[in-house]
């Protein structure tokens, strides 16, 4: 094959703009990863290890993906003809054609044997036999061939440019290349192409990268020249067989963990490549935990869990020791208070006067710290809206890949409003824009909630403002108080949880509201703020308020960037249970997790039920059990006694002491084996049970509890805790 290649031979002039189109592509890596790099800022150190690691191994990725960037070309450059030949045009693209919808009908027809699959399911499968169908209508070397190359070039480049610009608006948004966040983006692009289209000058961009495109291929024009002495398409075969060849060795050989070997995650981040970690983080959606992480045997695993699920108020119903089920009994009668949950969206704890912040941003939360049961060492559980949520009504740790939200068979979990509604309470789920979005309306419609959107305000109602997320925060909460209404209209008990949206860039508002500005996110931390604020005062005026707790916490932190793969300082977020008539103020700094949040207001509520949340009831739970777990899509966090631990694919592992202030980690050593068991026994039980089907709702599950005899009603003292102006460390009681 050698011979075939020599400096005049048909092969090497046809295959020219392969050389072409590689340059161009690691140029413009080479210059995305420079401005991401300045992007870094003090992040990054520029130290001569540093600068060789992120460009010396990102070359190594650039050169991988240049692989598969290249394939539209290489299978350009193969099948269309070198001459027309004896036969004419029109019956050798029919042959052609025909030719490649057997073959297409034979893939499909593998597919649907080997998996089950259908055709709703493979149709990607037919966009490179659609690519392909025109490609024998025309001759390489004809003026014709010559100026569709071109153009099939130039939108290549155009495509290549259009990446590294998302790229950079990604990296400024959430410091990291495209990972499993860009590949929900991409199902959802009614709402991300809105988002684009309101936060940026898009038009002007595209315009731009149009004029830069131009410009590159002007400068290569010449490279690209059809040249072809007379290829036969068995020759060419041979170098799509070669490219095929290396494809497989590099997808073998090659994974997107093999970059995180630095010590400062930003690094690492600048040495993978965007295009190869959007396919990487496509992979890894369903990570099936026993077959990617480390696993302890399934018995030992239950074990642990069911020695560490245990409290004071809580008994395990069955011997069965896979089975997680407690009853949860409190003293004395359940209060059959109105609930109220509000999940705000990117509400960082570091936006709050009360944890430092200067800016002044949000005063009515932090007046409310002082009026509310407020818990200052809070841990969200992830860095998505669907992991609040899932956490909010679940009460289980993140599984790996996608959140429950998003899996299949995710109806009729065992779930918060499950809870509520067996005690005769109505439970909806309350969003400001379309709840398709992130299957939120699937998910919490089939599992005890009533779904309510944007499409149930009515027509006739005031839209103060809005954006492609939904409508402002205080026309959600104008459809919230409708239903709180209506509800209690009826005579039943309320459980409501609000998602909000307007601290989502775009970050509109309506005007007037702050002095901040539009469209900032100090402007939107502002409204969100004046809007909660603005919610109490309107629900003060009804008559059930005094009866009403509201929850107010965040779903996950504005940024995830850090320099360690899970930097902690990027999950701390804010909790308030504020009833003023029932909880008395007082600040809780024990270590906290997202889970718990649910059993905790379901102990200030009294509730004796059955129960397999993986959340404590903080104020049942002995000092030194608290736990949380901080984790992304693929690498799972276990925060205790300072230390976190974090399970990661290729059953590797982690495991370091924390700065709660930097989100820095110093790594452990020797490593706690003791913490390691515990981390991998919760997620991996977590993952096996929804596997199972074992996290589904059960009729027994509304089997009635009896409460404790009012005399055992004496729980532990929440340890750590400030009181304002309750006495410290007491355990704040409902009122009668």
């Amino acid at each position: 094959m050698s011979s075939a290649f020599t400096p005049t031979s048909p092969l090497r002039q046809r295959f020219r703009p392969l050389w072409w189109l590689a340059i161009t592509y690691l140029a413009i890596s080479f210059a995305t990863r420079v401005v991401l790099l300045v992007m870094s800022g003090s992040e990054v150190p520029h130290t001569p290890l540093n600068l060789l690691y992120a460009f010396g191994v990102g070359l190594g990725y650039d050169l991988v993906t240049c692989i598969y960037v290249a394939w539209p070309l290489v299978l350009f450059l193969w099948f269309v003809p070198t001459r027309s030949g004896r036969m004419p045009g029109l019956w050798r693209w029919l042959l052609s054609a025909a030719a490649l919808v057997l073959t297409c009908a034979i893939c499909l027809g593998v597919l649907h044997l080997m998996y089950h699959a259908t055709l709703k399911t493979t149709w990607p499968a037919l966009l490179p036999f659609l690519f392909v169908l025109p490609l024998t209508a025309f001759t390489y070397t004809s003026r014709a061939g010559q100026w569709v190359l071109y153009g099939f070039a130039l939108l290549l480049l155009y495509g290549l440019l259009f990446v590294a610009a998302s790229e950079l608006v990604f990296w400024n948004e959430f410091g990291v290349r495209f990972n499993f966040i860009a590949v929900d983006y991409l199902v959802y692009t009614t709402e991300v192409i809105g988002n684009i289209r309101e936060s940026y000058p898009i038009g002007r961009w595209l315009a731009l990268l149009a004029v830069v495109a131009l410009v590159l291929f002007a400068l290569g024009r010449r490279t690209l020249r059809a040249r072809d002495d007379g290829s036969r398409f068995w020759q060419r075969g041979k170098v799509a067989l070669l490219w095929l060849v290396l494809t497989v060795i590099s997808v073998a050989a090659v994974n997107g963990g093999m970059k995180d070997r630095s010590g400062n995650n930003y690094v690492n981040e600048l040495a993978g490549n965007g295009i190869y970690q959007f396919f990487n983080a496509f992979r890894s959606s369903h990570l099936d935990y026993a077959k990617f992480y480390r696993t302890l045997p399934d018995d030992e695993a239950f074990r642990r869990v069911r020695e560490m699920l245990k409290t004071p108020e809580a008994t395990y119903v069955s011997d069965d020791p896979r089975d997680l089920t407690r009853a949860i009994r409190h003293a004395g009668p359940e209060k059959r208070l109105n609930v109220v949950l509000i999940s705000v969206e990117s509400l960082s704890g570091d936006y709050l006067g009360t944890f430092g912040n200067q800016d002044h941003i949000t005063p009515y939360l932090d007046a409310l710290v002082g009026q509310s049961l407020f818990f200052d060492n809070l841990y969200a559980n992830g860095t998505r809206t669907v992991r609040g949520l899932e956490a909010l009504s679940l009460s289980v740790p993140p599984t790996p890949g996608d959140s429950l939200l998003k899996e299949h068979h995710n109806e009729n979990l065992f779930s918060l409003a499950s809870v509520f509604n067996d005690r005769g309470y109505q439970s909806d789920f309350v969003y400001g824009g379309y709840g398709e979005f992130d299957n939120m309306n699937y998910f919490f419609s089939h599992n005890g909630y009533r779904a309510v959107d944007r499409r149930d305000i009515p027509k006739t109602a005031t839209i103060h403002s809005e954006n492609v997320w939904g409508v402002a925060d205080e026309d959600l909460y104008t459809l919230a108080l409708a239903q709180m209404d209506q509800i209690h209209g009826e005579g039943k008990p309320f459980f409501l949880h609000i998602m909000t949206t307007s601290n989502h860039r775009p970050f509109t508002f309506p005007e007037s509201r702050v002095k901040q500005a539009n469209g900032t996110r100090q402007g939107a931390v502002a409204y969100t703020d004046w809007s909660i604020g603005d919610f109490i005062k309107r629900a003060r005026e009804k008559s059930y308020f005094d009866d009403t707790v509201f929850v107010i916490t965040a779903d996950h932190c504005a940024s995830s960037a850090g320099k360690t793969s899970v930097p902690v300082n990027r999950y701390h977020i804010p909790l308030w249970i504020y009833a003023p008539k029932h909880i008395p103020p007082q600040r809780v700094d024990r270590l906290m997790g997202q889970v718990d949040i649910v059993p905790t207001l379901l102990g200030l509520l009294n509730f004796s039920y059955r129960s397999r949340f993986f959340g404590y009831d903080l104020f049942q739970l002995e000092p030194g059990r608290e736990r949380a777990f901080p984790a992304t899509y693929e690498k799972l966090g276990y925060l205790h006694d300072d230390v976190l631990t974090v399970l990661e694919p290729g059953r590797k592992l982690e495991q370091m002491k924390p700065d709660y202030a930097t989100g820095d980690a110093v790594p452990l050593v020797p490593q706690n084996e003791e913490q390691i068991a515990q981390t991998i026994a919760y997620y991996q039980v977590a993952s096996e049970l929804f596997k199972r089907g074992q996290l589904l709702r059960r009729p027994t599950d509304a089997t009635p509890v009896e409460p404790l005899p009012a005399a055992a009603g004496s729980v532990p003292a929440p340890t750590g805790s400030t009181a304002a102006p309750a006495t410290a460390g007491s355990v704040p009681a409902l009122a009668h």
